[in-house]
């Protein structure tokens, strides 16, 4: 159920950025990371060039790099073709369901069918809810397109992960970054507040 608003909001706002139903659910299939697809959407509308939309989808997928590093325990003995499997369907919701119960059963039994039981379906009612997205902003009048659904959808992710200082002074600097430098070609403003936040963030989380 938290899944589906979210895929609804990103398959809207792709149709509402002017890319077309197949390759929007093309990008929905391969990447499968919301924020940065938002972010990709943005920038593919500006007319970005492609490195700057690569380093920016790049800066925000590096949290997937933490994930990976915290489930290696758990699957890494796994043969390379289900690792590659369990990296694919990879998602915040099924990464916080599953490194939860692993910590706190750390000899639990069949580790590698609870995390694909609780990924599969994230990954299923994700592509549903992107399709069903792209159909609904496909059909709407120029108007009434949500160009706007991609910073909504940004915010409502970001506030409630908002849990300490560290988080909080990142939120900030990237605010602030992203306002300051938004009027930076190419729409660098918004790399530069990815970059801007994790800096911070890391400083604060260090210093605490």
């Amino acid at each position: 159920m938290g899944v589906a608003p979210f895929g609804l909001v990103t398959g809207v706002a792709m149709a509402a950025g002017g890319i077309p139903p197949l390759e929007s659910m093309a990008m929905s299939v391969v990447v499968y990371a919301g924020a940065s697809m938002l972010a990709a959407t943005q920038l593919l509308a500006g007319d970005t060039p492609v490195a700057v939309i690569v380093v920016t989808a790049l800066f925000i997928n590096l949290r997937f790099m933490m994930y990976s590093a915290s489930m290696r325990p758990h699957l890494g003995a796994l043969p390379g073709r289900w690792r590659l499997a369990a990296a694919y369907l990879l998602a915040d919701n099924a990464y916080g369901l599953c490194i939860a119960r692993f910590t706190e059963h750390p000899d639990l039994r069949g580790k590698t069918g609870y995390y694909f039981g609780a990924a599969l379906p994230v990954w299923v009612t994700w592509q549903l809810a992107v399709g069903a997205g792209i159909l609904v902003g496909a059909g709407l009048p120029a108007y009434l397109r949500l160009d706007f659904a991609a910073p909504l959808a940004f915010i409502a992710l970001t506030v409630p992960l908002l849990r300490d200082r560290a988080m909080v002074a990142a939120a900030v600097a990237a605010a602030v970054t992203a306002i300051a430098a938004s009027g930076l070609p190419l729409r660098l403003g918004i790399a530069a507040a990815a970059l801007a936040g994790l800096t911070v963030g890391f400083l604060a989380r260090k210093r605490a």
